[in-house]
C-alpha cells in the first residue's frame, strides 16, 4: 500500500500518482498490457528486492510455459529507487481556470509531495494492528526539474529506504525486473486543504472479511476522508433570495428526501439562508468545482471548449441580425439558417499545419483544425454537404430519428389505435385519431393487425409526456403540441413515418380529452410544406423529452444516487468499485 502526501498550495498538483513499476519491455499487470513506464500518473520502482522466487508468464514464452527467476538482491544501503510521473497543473493550461503564476513560487519550497509504504503483512505494535509505515520518501530534483509551461506529465525520481519490517513485495505477471503496481486512479490535494493523508492500495482486490488485517484500518479510514462528513453540512442549491416560491427541498438528511450526501461545491451560501448555496454568475460558473476523479480529461474538455468558442459567433449572428432588421430573432427562410455554417475565417493549409505543431495547447488545436473546421467557424453537416435538401427526406427524418440522441424512445406498436395512460378523469378519452385510412395504404400490402404481428409497426409516443403541460408551455412565446409518430419498417430494414398525430388540451378543460389532428407524407403544394412542420414539432419534442427525461432523469436524478452511494460506500480494494469505475466515470 502506498501513503502519500502533497504539501504544496492549492493548485500547484493535480496528480494521476499510480505506483508503476515497468520493465524495459511491454509489462502485463494482471494480463493488461501497460505501455511505457513515463506515463501520467505512475511511480515506476526499480531494483527490488525479492525474498522468494515468484512465478511470471514471460512475453516469449508460449501461453502453457511458466517460469521462475530466483532472488538476486539489486540494491543497497537498503534502497529503492523509482520514477514519479505527475501530471500538474500549469499557467497556460486554459482547462483550468484556477492555475496561476503562484504555483511556480510554491514549487521553490521543495519537498512538495512524500510517499510512504504500508505493509499489509506486518502490523505496528506501538499503534495496535495497522501495518507498518516506512518512512516518508519525496521527490527528487524538484527545484531542477524543467517542467513545460502547459499542461502535461513532469518525472520525478524517488528513493524509499527499506525497512524489513514492512515485508515482501509481491509481484505477478512480470516478465523480468523488479516491478510493482500501485493503483493510484485519483489525484492528491495540497495538504493545508485536506487534512488526511491520501492512502493508495496495491493492484489487488479484497473483500471486506478478506482483507489483510493490517490494511483493514486504513480502508475503513479512506473511506470515512473521502466521504467528508463533517461540520460543513450538506448545502442544497436554492434561489431563496429571488423569493420562497423559487426554493428547493434540500436533498438528504431526511427521511422524505433520502438522498446521499453529494459533493462540496465550493458555491458561497445566500444571504437569507447561511444552510443553502447561491447560484453563481455565468462567468464564474464556468469554473464551479468538480472532483478531480470526475472531470473530463484534458484532450475531452479542450474539445468541448473549443467548441464552444467556435458557437458564440454562430449564436452572435442571428441575434445582431434580429436587432438590426426587427426580424424579432426569427429565420425568414431557409437559407438564412444555411448562412450559418458559411464564413469563418480562411487561413491556407499549411498556416493552419503551422499552427497546429508549434503549440502544445489542446484548445488551440481544436481552434485551428485542418479537417475543414475553419477558425470560428461549424464545418457543414454531412448530410448537407452534397445536397442542401436531403434533410427533407422521410427516409432521413426517420433515419436521424434512430441514429439520433434519442433511439430508446421508439416503442413497438403493440395496440391500434395507440392508447394513452394518462387518467381518463383528469383528462377524458386521449386514445390517438389515427386510423387504417391513414396507413393501410402504405404497409405493403399487409393489414395492421399483419404489420404488428409481424414487428413492423413502431411508434414515437411523446404524448402521454406533454399533454399535462401544454397549457403552461403554450401561455409562454414557445409553442407546440404533443405528438404520436407512426413507423413502418421496410424490407432494407429502414424506418418510413406513416403518419403523425398532433394535439392540444381542449379548449373546454382537461377533462374533455384533446384536439387532434393527423398528418401523412405529401410531397407536392401546401400538403408538403405542412407536412415538414409536422416533422420539425416531432424533433423538437424527442429532443427535449431526451434532454429532460432520458437524459437527466433517468441518468442524473435516478442513476447518480446509486453512483454517489458506491462511491462513499465501495472501497477501492473492493472488486465491485473496480467494475463500476469505469462505468460510473461516463455518466
Amino acid at each position: 500500500m502506498l501513503h502519500c502526501k502533497h504539501l504544496l498550495s492549492p493548485s500547484s498538483f493535480k496528480r494521476k500518482v499510480v505506483a508503476v513499476a515497468t520493465p524495459n519491455n511491454l509489462t502485463s499487470v494482471n494480463h493488461r498490457p501497460l505501455l511505457l513506464p513515463k506515463l501520467p500518473g505512475f511511480l515506476s520502482m526499480d531494483d527490488v528486492t525479492r525474498s522468494q522466487p515468484f512465478p511470471f508468464a514471460s512475453t516469449a514464452a508460449k501461453a502453457s510455459q511458466n517460469n521462475t527467476i530466483d532472488p538476486q538482491p539489486k540494491y543497497e544501503g537498503k534502497k529503492i529507487k523509482g520514477r514519479v510521473v505527475l501530471m500538474k497543473k500549469n499557467v497556460l493550461d486554459l482547462n483550468d481556470l484556477t492555475a496561476s503564476v503562484l504555483d511556480r513560487v510554491g514549487e521553490l519550497v521543495g519537498k512538495a509531495v512524500s510517499l510512504q509504504f504500508i505493509s499489509s503483512v506486518n502490523g505496528d505494535p506501538e499503534k495496535g494492528s495497522p501495518g507498518k509505515v516506512g518512512k516518508p520518501a519525496y521527490l527528487e530534483n524538484w527545484i531542477t526539474t524543467i517542467t513545460p509551461l502547459t499542461a502535461g506529465d513532469s518525472a520525478f525520481d524517488i528513493t524509499f529506504d527499506w525497512d524489513e519490517e514492512i515485508g515482501t513485495l509481491t509481484l505477478e505477471d512480470v516478465p523480468g525486473e523488479g516491478q510493482i503496481h500501485f493503483v493510484c486512479n485519483s489525484w492528491v490535494y495540497p495538504a493545508d486543504k485536506y487534512k488526511k493523508d491520501r492512502i493508495f492500495f496495491a493492484n489487488k482486490t479484497y473483500l471486506s472479511s478478506d482483507t489483510p488485517k493490517p490494511l483493514q484500518k486504513f480502508r475503513e479510514e479512506e473511506l470515512v476522508n473521502l466521504r467528508g462528513d463533517d461540520d460543513d453540512k450538506t448545502r442544497e442549491l436554492q434561489e431563496w433570495d429571488r423569493g420562497q416560491e423559487y426554493a428547493r427541498p434540500v436533498l438528504g438528511g431526511s427521511s422524505e428526501f433520502p438522498y446521499p450526501r453529494r459533493g462540496r461545491t465550493g458555491r458561497p451560501p445566500t444571504e437569507t439562508d447561511p444552510n443553502t448555496e447561491s447560484q453563481l454568475k455565468l462567468i464564474m460558473s464556468l469554473n464551479i468545482y468538480v472532483p478531480r476523479d470526475e472531470r473530463f480529461g484534458p484532450l475531452k474538455l479542450s474539445d468541448l471548449l473549443a467548441y464552444g468558442l467556435k458557437t458564440i459567433p454562430q449564436v452572435l449572428k442571428p441575434e445582431l441580425a434580429a436587432l438590426l432588421v426587427g426580424s424579432h430573432n426569427e429565420f425568414n427562410n431557409m437559407q438564412e439558417v444555411l448562412m450559418l455554417y458559411e464564413g469563418g475565417i480562411e487561413l491556407p493549409d499549411g498556416i493552419l499545419k503551422y499552427i497546429r505543431d508549434s503549440i502544445h495547447e489542446e484548445l488551440f488545436k481544436e481552434l485551428f483544425r485542418t479537417d475543414g473546421g475553419k477558425f470560428l467557424k461549424f464545418p457543414v453537416p454531412q448530410v448537407i454537404q452534397d445536397n442542401k435538401s436531403a434533410w427533407r427526406t422521410d427516409e432521413e427524418f426517420a433515419r436521424e430519428m434512430l441514429a439520433g440522441v434519442n433511439p430508446v424512445a421508439i416503442r413497438r406498436l403493440q395496440e391500434f389505435p395507440p392508447a394513452s395512460k394518462l387518467d381518463q378523469k383528469a383528462y377524458g378519452d386521449q386514445t390517438s385519431q389515427i386510423t387504417k385510412e391513414h396507413i393501410e395504404h402504405n404497409l405493403k400490402g399487409l393489414s395492421i393487425d399483419e404489420a404488428i404481428k409481424n414487428n413492423k409497426l413502431f411508434i414515437l409516443d411523446h404524448h402521454d409526456a406533454l399533454m399535462p403541460y401544454l397549457r403552461r408551455i403554450n401561455t409562454t412565446s414557445t409553442k407546440t403540441y404533443s405528438s404520436r409518430t407512426l413507423l413502418f419498417l421496410e424490407n432494407d430494414g429502414t424506418l418510413k413515418p406513416l403518419a403523425i398525430e398532433l394535439s392540444l388540451p381542449h379548449p373546454d378543460g382537461d377533462q374533455f380529452g384533446c384536439i387532434s389532428k393527423v398528418y401523412t407524407p405529401s410531397s407536392q403544394g401546401v400538403e408538403s410544406s405542412i407536412w415538414q412542420l409536422a416533422k420539425a414539432y416531432v424533433n423538437v419534442n424527442d429532443s427535449g423529452h431526451h434532454q429532460l427525461i432520458s437524459h437527466w432523469l433517468k441518468t442524473h436524478a435516478v442513476i447518480e444516487p446509486f453512483v454517489i452511494a458506491a462511491n462513499r460506500q465501495l472501497s477501492v480494494l473492493h472488486p465491485i468499485h473496480n467494475f463500476c469505475i469505469l462505468i460510473f466515470v461516463k455518466l
